[in-house]
């Protein structure tokens, strides 16, 4: 089944509005090449501004609270993100679930928060080095995605990222065929669970992927795309990744 390649820049806590004009030079690279969506998810505090300039790719965020309103000091709700300028958030990214503790039900909750306010979703999985040695990868991850889905995941509103978290930010990367072997057992885990659907969700790869590996990587059946760290701050970086997309 063709799916649409979707390329997407995290930019986690990187960006000033100093690099408004690599927002908008990367937004004119998803106009020249609108079989690929191209889209940022950039510090909150961009969001609106970079709505102004991004021409052809989307704005999204990094993370969003799993409640509307309330006492939750120092969070963003997804209704907020969205009056923002944001179409698409991150959640369940390895360095939230790390870093700030959060679980398998935050995250499939903090999701259907964002559909409910009109956001789609990259729900992010993964897993350290020490299960990956120990050749538990297909296994854990795919447990990690079925207990952070939401009800009612769809490919309409839905991605899954894979993340190999001792991949991230080092250069490293698995083989080929293990990252082919793990978003074909993150399909099979989704089909599990919503059926012919699983056959539409987009399942990018998210771990260290830049100019030089993206064509190979992209080319595996069940890589969608890929969520993209240092290698989407500038338009120069990220060109390569958005024209092997296309």
């Amino acid at each position: 089944m063709g799916r649409r390649k979707l390329v997407v820049g995290n930019w986690k806590m990187n960006g000033l509005r100093a690099q408004l004009g690599e927002v908008e030079a990367i937004g004119g690279l998803a106009r020249d090449h609108a079989a690929v969506e191209v889209g940022l998810c950039l510090p909150a505090t961009l969001i609106a501004a970079a709505d102004g300039v991004k021409g052809g790719a989307f704005i999204g965020a990094q993370d969003c609270h799993m409640k509307a309103n309330g006492a939750h000091t120092g969070c963003l709700s997804a209704a907020m993100l969205v009056e923002a300028g944001a179409s698409w958030t991150i959640v369940g990214h390895s360095e939230r679930r790390q870093d700030q503790g959060e679980t398998d039900a935050d995250i499939a909750a903090k999701a259907l928060a964002a559909k409910a306010a009109g956001l789609k979703v990259i729900l992010c999985v993964g897993e350290s080095l020490d299960v990956r040695d120990a050749g538990n990868a297909e296994a854990v991850v795919s447990a990690q995605l079925l207990a952070s889905l939401p009800e009612g995941a769809a490919a309409d509103w839905l991605a899954i990222a894979y993340e190999p978290i001792w991949a991230i930010g080092t250069g490293r990367i698995p083989t080929m065929e293990a990252v082919a072997t793990m978003h074909a057992a993150l399909r099979a885990a989704l089909a599990s669970r919503i059926g012919a659907d699983a056959d539409a969700m987009r399942i990018l790869y998210g771990g260290s992927m830049n100019g030089d590996n993206a064509a190979e990587l992209l080319a595996i059946a069940d890589v969608d795309g890929g969520l993209i760290g240092g290698a989407s701050l500038t338009a120069e970086k990220f060109a390569p990744v958005i024209t092997a997309a296309a």
